[in-house]
């Protein structure tokens, strides 16, 4: 396999004095003990990073400490590692801290490493004999169970060649980290450098960054500008997923970030204090209890966490569950990231797991679903995952609320959408911006428009039909706008809908007149039609009738849409005819007596009062058949 540029992440794990960073310098030229307390004490209390290339292989090592109070230290450079490199004294074999770290590890997901017997110069052949087989006992059933175990020595260089290979061996089989996703990089130290200012470090877990990008740090969301990368202790034009890299920030003071904060693509990601996870509990472990708070570790960050059991109240030892973690804290993690949970008091590790829903929601004794829906999304599948998330989103479901809960791409996410639109299993309301909904969800808001038309022509059959706006309020707020639009525009293409403008009826629906009705539609028509420009008010006519007020005031709705009588005023309603013939008689006037007519004129030739002649004129007006010009009006 060609490994050529490959960016390899080595964790270093092992009991204190085992002589980790000793082999860290003896195999890379660095020492990564970093500060004073460290060299002082012979102890590695902080993360310490040395690089090693070896055949196109970029190593970086993170030596983390083995002290048991700086467990947390090495949770914060577990974080993205590819590989393990077990570290174990010859002449002490496995203690408390192996244990440790190896379980660490395993719970983190690491499924490659190499064994390292360090101070191998300080035993005897049979010693170094009774260790390996000790180590291989220790390792049995566990990823480690056939990995290379390669005794060396720091101070001699004994066996370095040997464990370099064995290094080289591993790194081949280790797939390499999707630089194509969105850029994440958990911070695990940040300090101010002179003459650039704040600099932070991580490894960098997927995507890209190189200067001038724009990213944003979690939690807090503000948004910076990278100055400059360096990767391998060089300055770099871009850092990808896999590397350990360091950012040169600008905009922010180093003392406003520390480790646990995450770098990451603007615009995409959201803080969490509520995650769904898978969960393993040790078999070294006690029984874990509902509502029991851990020490909470995922990437660089750490906080309190109290756990939530899905269907059981005891997670035993060595099993796992389905659960629900409330944080103290926010943090920025997505699905299938790994984290750590340890004991409350003492602090020892008991367990861990993996992320399934970032932004997961309060556990409801009522949602009886939410087990499923987690099972769903840890299979993995991206068609299944989408599809369960768009069905447990009611309101649906929108772009930018994947990509946060998912991480994924957004060409992923529009290529799985319209495989699950086209198999009939979502519904994509709207393409810009993209929003989701579960077909079910999508045919019940369909199903409701349908049974409110259907009510309000049963309500009023002298209207044809309801205003879009009603129909849309009769919906309530648990339907988007863009929702009610795609199933008003599918029912209309079924033809199961009629939208005419604002109104929206069913599709065929007719106004039906019965007898009664009809002949009153007859007798408004008939008293403005007889009474020519002179008409009396609308109140008068529909009191005269033998129907009830309300639906008169319908069939008079109605003459007024078929345009057989106009409305001129509030008060003032004329038939057609009698519009047609005076806009005749204007025509007339202008030829035999000119353009200019006066109010007095207009009354003189309709034989009218100011009464209607005024409201009339405004109605020409409009009609754009006069313009008003002083006291007079100009015939058009």
């Amino acid at each position: 396999m060609n490994t050529t540029s490959k960016s390899v992440i080595v964790g270093t794990a092992g009991h204190i004095d085992h002589g980790k960073s000793a082999l860290v310098e003896a195999l890379t030229g660095t020492h990564p003990d970093r500060l004073a307390e460290e060299k002082r004490r012979g102890i590695t209390i902080d993360l310490g990073f040395a690089f090693l290339e070896e055949n196109g292989v970029k190593f970086g090592l993170v030596d983390v400490p083995g002290h048991e109070r700086f467990v947390s230290n090495m949770l914060a450079g577990a974080a993205g590692i590819d590989l393990v490199l077990l570290v174990i004294a010859a002449d002490e074999s496995i203690k408390p801290q192996t244990r440790e770290h190896f379980d660490i590890c395993r719970l983190l997901g690491v499924t490659r490493g190499v064994v390292a017997l360090t101070k191998s110069d300080l035993v005897d052949a049979d010693m170094l004999g009774l260790v390996r087989l000790e180590v291989e006992e220790y390792l049995r059933g566990s990823f480690l169970e056939r990995t290379a175990i390669v005794p060396v020595s720091a101070k001699t260089g004994a066996g370095l060649d040997e464990l370099k290979q064995a290094l080289q061996t591993v790194a081949t089989e280790i797939p390499g980290k999707d630089a194509a996703r969105y850029f994440r990089l958990p911070i695990d130290r940040a300090f101010a450098m002179k003459g650039f200012g704040t600099v932070v470090t991580g490894t960098l877990i997927s995507g890209s960054i190189g200067a001038e990008d724009e990213v944003e740090i979690f939690p807090g969301g503000q948004r910076l500008r990278v100055r400059g990368v360096q990767s391998g202790g060089k300055s770099v034009e871009r850092a990808t997923a896999g590397q350990r890299t360091a950012v040169n920030l600008a905009g922010i003071d180093h003392d406003a970030v520390k480790r646990g904060m995450t770098l990451a693509a603007p615009g995409h990601f959201r803080t969490t204090r509520r995650v769904d996870v898978r969960l393993t509990l040790l078999p070294s472990a006690r029984k874990l209890k509902n509502r029991a708070r851990v020490h909470f570790h995922a990437g660089t960050a750490e906080t309190i966490a109290e756990i939530f059991l899905y269907g059981q109240s005891i997670l035993s030892p060595g099993q796992s569950a389905l659960g629900h973690l409330r944080l103290q804290d926010e943090v920025l993690v997505l699905p299938g990231d790994r984290f750590i949970v340890r004991q409350f008091s003492p602090v020892i590790t008991i367990g861990g797991g993996v992320v399934l829903d970032a932004l997961a929601r309060r556990p409801m004794v009522r949602d009886t679903g939410r087990t499923a829906f987690l099972e769903t999304l840890e299979s993995g599948k991206r068609e299944e995952m989408l599809a369960a998330m768009t069905e447990r989103a009611l309101l649906g479901l929108a772009l930018e609320e994947i990509v946060a809960r998912a991480g994924w791409l957004e060409e992923e996410i529009r290529e799985t959408a319209q495989k699950l639109a086209a198999g009939g299993r979502i519904k994509i309301v709207s393409a810009e911006p993209l929003i989701l909904l579960g077909r079910k969800a999508f045919d019940d808001v369909r199903r409701k428009i349908a049974e409110r038309v259907e009510r309000f022509h049963k309500e009023n059959p002298l209207s044809p039909g309801i205003a879009r706006e009603d129909l849309r309020a009769n919906q309530g707020r648990r339907v988007r706008a863009e929702t009610f639009r795609a199933a008003l525009d599918e029912m209309a293409a079924e033809k199961k809908l009629d939208v005419q403008g604002e109104l929206v009826k069913r599709a065929g629906a007719e106004i039906a007149l019965q007898p009664e009705e009809a002949r009153a539609k007859e007798q408004i028509e008939q008293a403005f039609s007889s009474a020519a420009l002179t008409v009396p008010a609308v109140k008068e006519v529909l009191a005269k009738l033998s129907v009830e007020s309300r639906r008169a005031e319908k069939l008079l709705q109605i003459l007024l849409r078929e345009k057989n009588l106009v409305r001129v005023s509030a008060e003032l309603v004329f038939h057609r005819d009698a519009l047609a013939h005076l806009k005749e008689q204007l025509a007339t006037y202008k030829k035999t007596k000119g353009e200019r007519i006066s109010v007095p004129a207009f009354k003189e030739l309709t034989g009218i009062t100011r009464k209607y002649a005024i409201p009339l004129l405004e109605y020409l007006d409009r009609e754009r058949v006069t313009r008003r010009a002083g006291d007079e009006r100009v015939i058009l």
